[in-house]
C-alpha cells in the first residue's frame, strides 16, 4: 500500500527536493543549503486514521490524496514503531468490546521519543459511564506496550483517562529538554528532525546576547532551547492551550528568563507602536527590551505585511517556514533590508513535496 515509501528511494527524493529548493530561491544568491535528512522510516510521532466497519470486522482507512479513494491500512511505516504496535493492539482489543467499537469513526495517535503515548477515540454517539469502564480496561491492557492515556470524544464531550498530554524529551546537542504536548495542539511531527532544527537555531544564535522576541512560539519549542543564548526571551502565541503548555514547559526545564504572552503578532506590533494597550502586557515594559533578534515560525500563509514590517525592525531574523512559496514571497521583502546569512532544509516530511526550511537574516 505504501510502495512509494521505500527507504532505497529516500536519498534520491531528498536530492530532488534540495535541487527544487535551490532553484526556487536562486534569485537571492544566498549561501548553500545545510541539509538535515530524516530517518527513513518510523519518523512521525503523530498519526490519525478513519475507522471502517464491515460486518464483524473493523479496520483503519486513509484516503488517497489524488483519487480521494479510501484504502485499508494494516500498518503505517512512516509512523513511530510505538504507534504501529498500538494500532494493531487497539483494534485487536476493541473488536470484542461493543461499547468501544460501536460508532467509532476515527482514532488519533500521539507518541514520543520518551516512550509515552496518547490515543484519542472519536465517536458518533454519547459516551456513557459504561463506555468509560471499558475504556479503562482498554487502557490497562495497552499499558503493557507503553505508558499511555486515552481520550474519548463525542459531540460536546471529552472524557480524559487520565490526562490529555504526553511529556516528550528532546536531545539538543548534549542537552535534554522536556515538553508537554497536548492533544490537538500543534507539535512538530518529526521529532528527530525537530532536534536538528533546535540545534541549528541554537548554534546559529550562540553568543547573540540581547533579547529574543519569538512570534508564534507555540508550546515554547524554540524558546526553551534558545533561552540560554539571550538575556531575556519574550514569546507571543494566540492559542490558549499552547500558552498554557509553554508555561508548564518553562517551569519543567527550570528556565527563568522566558515570558509568554497570549497575543497575535498583529497585536504585538500594535503594542510596540503604542497604538493599543493590552491588559495582558500590564506587567511588561516593552520599551525595556533589546530588540536585536526575532524568531518567526508562521503558519503556511507566511507573514502578513504588518508582520513583515515588524520583523524588519530587528537586526537578526530567524525564519522557520513550512511553506517555501510564502517564504520566497516574504524573503523578497525582507532582503530589501537584510541579507541571508544561513539557509537550511529540514526534511520533516520524507516522500512528500513538503519542505521545512530555516533562514537566518541579518541587517545589511
Amino acid at each position: 500500500m505504501f510502495s512509494h515509501i521505500d527507504p532505497k528511494f529516500y536519498d534520491k527524493q531528498l536530492q530532488e527536493k534540495t535541487e527544487e529548493m535551490q532553484l526556487l530561491f536562486s534569485q537571492f544568491n544566498g549561501p548553500n543549503f545545510d541539509i538535515y535528512p530524516s530517518t527513513k522510516l518510523n519518523y512521525r510521532q503523530r498519526a490519525e486514521f478513519r475507522i471502517w466497519h464491515e460486518g464483524d470486522d473493523l479496520y483503519y482507512i486513509m484516503f488517497d490524496s489524488k483519487t480521494k479513494q479510501k484504502y485499508r491500512v494494516e500498518d503505517f511505516p512512516v509512523a513511530s514503531i510505538l504507534i504501529n504496535k498500538l494500532m494493531k493492539a487497539l483494534l485487536a482489543t476493541i473488536k470484542y468490546k461493543p461499547l468501544l467499537r460501536e460508532r467509532l469513526f476515527q482514532v488519533d495517535f500521539l507518541s514520543t521519543l520518551s516512550g509515552e503515548a496518547l490515543i484519542s477515540l472519536l465517536y458518533h454517539k454519547p459516551l456513557t459511564e459504561e463506555w468509560q469502564a471499558q475504556a479503562l480496561e482498554l487502557k490497562a491492557e495497552l499499558a503493557a506496550i507503553a505508558p499511555l492515556d486515552i481520550i474519548g470524544r463525542a459531540k460536546k464531550q471529552k472524557v480524559i483517562l487520565d490526562k490529555d498530554y504526553v511529556i516528550e524529551e528532546l536531545t539538543v546537542g548534549e542537552q535534554q529538554f522536556k515538553y508537554q504536548q497536548v492533544e490537538n495542539s500543534f507539535t512538530q511531527p518529526n521529532a528527530h528532525v525537530n532536534e536538528h532544527m533546535l540545534l541549528w537555531a541554537q548554534q546559529a544564535t550562540k553568543g547573540s546576547g540581547g533579547d529574543l522576541i519569538e512570534l508564534y512560539c507555540g508550546n515554547g519549542n524554540f524558546s526553551i532551547a534558545l533561552a540560554q543564548n539571550f538575556n531575556r526571551v519574550l514569546g507571543t502565541e494566540i492559542s490558549k492551550s499552547s500558552v498554557k503548555s509553554a508555561q508548564v514547559n518553562i517551569a519543567m526545564n527550570n528556565i527563568s528568563n522566558i515570558d509568554i504572552v497570549r497575543m497575535s503578532s498583529e497585536e504585538f506590533s500594535q503594542a510596540m507602536n503604542g497604538e493599543r494597550q493590552f491588559r495582558r502586557l500590564a506587567d511588561f515594559d516593552l520599551t525595556a527590551y533589546n530588540y536585536d533578534t526575532v524568531l518567526v515560525d508562521p503558519p503556511r500563509a507566511g507573514l502578513d505585511p504588518d508582520s513583515i514590517e515588524l520583523v524588519n525592525r530587528f537586526k537578526d531574523i530567524i525564519y522557520i517556514s513550512c511553506n517555501p512559496l510564502t517564504l520566497k514571497d516574504n524573503l523578497a521583502e525582507l532582503t530589501k533590508t537584510h541579507q541571508i546569512k544561513q539557509f537550511a532544509l529540514f526534511d520533516q516530511f520524507p516522500y512528500t513535496h513538503h519542505v521545512e526550511t530555516g533562514v537566518i537574516l541579518t541587517r545589511k
